[in-house]
């Protein structure tokens, strides 16, 4: 029987985006990728930690005791230097539950109205955990961080989140407008996933 990972999360962008990264990291891995909904589990685990870190291996333990699979959650958010480290671990609820991604990405403009280009550095942060069957230690968690800044607009139309408003220098476009394996090869969440390949070796070598 095929291993199952469980990517902890309802977002299909996020499953998508793992997914794709996942097969990019060793052709000698077997399992399936499935997702909260794939499994049925309807439980809403409340992330209360107060950093990336606390939030991702809440979400991995709880989410694991509930599947009985190895499961990879993350936390990840954008920092912002001008707004003290905002919108941070509430990225994906800035300005509350109720907004989409366009009025979240929307009222990050509007606070940022005042600042100048100089002044508009961000980085976009993620932190992986890996919790269940076989896991080393029963838990692993990984970090990866990309530099950038924050648009005056958004630019482009592919990714999710901030991706329109977070620009890289170093490639002179938005997120959104990198294609997914451009995407794949420098972002947060990719980092952090290549950062933990041994685990994965570990756990699902064919």
């Amino acid at each position: 029987m095929v291993k199952k990972l469980l990517i902890a999360t309802r977002n299909s962008g996020k499953i998508r985006e793992f997914s794709r990264m996942l097969s990019q990291l060793s052709t000698d891995l077997v399992f399936d990728v499935v997702g909260l909904d794939d499994l049925g589990i309807d439980i809403e685990v409340e992330e209360t930690g107060s950093t990336f870190e606390e939030n991702a291996v809440l979400k991995a333990r709880q989410y694991a005791d509930a599947s009985g699979e190895v499961t990879l959650a993350d936390d990840s958010g954008l920092v912002v230097d001008a707004l003290n480290g905002a919108p941070g671990v509430l990225s994906a609820r800035y300005g509350g539950d109720g907004l989409d991604d366009e009025e979240r990405v929307n009222l990050l403009l509007k606070n940022m109205n005042e600042v100048p280009g100089w002044q508009r550095t961000a980085r976009f942060v993620a932190v992986i955990a890996l919790v269940g069957p076989g896991v080393p230690g029963g838990l692993v968690t990984s970090e990866g961080v990309i530099e950038g800044a924050i648009m005056h607009e958004p630019i482009g139309h592919d990714g999710f989140g901030y991706d329109p408003v977070f620009w890289i220098p170093r490639c002179t476009k938005t997120t959104a407008q990198m294609s997914a394996s451009e995407k794949d090869a420098i972002s947060h969440r990719g980092i952090a996933l290549r950062r933990m390949s041994s685990t994965f070796k570990v756990l699902f070598s064919s």
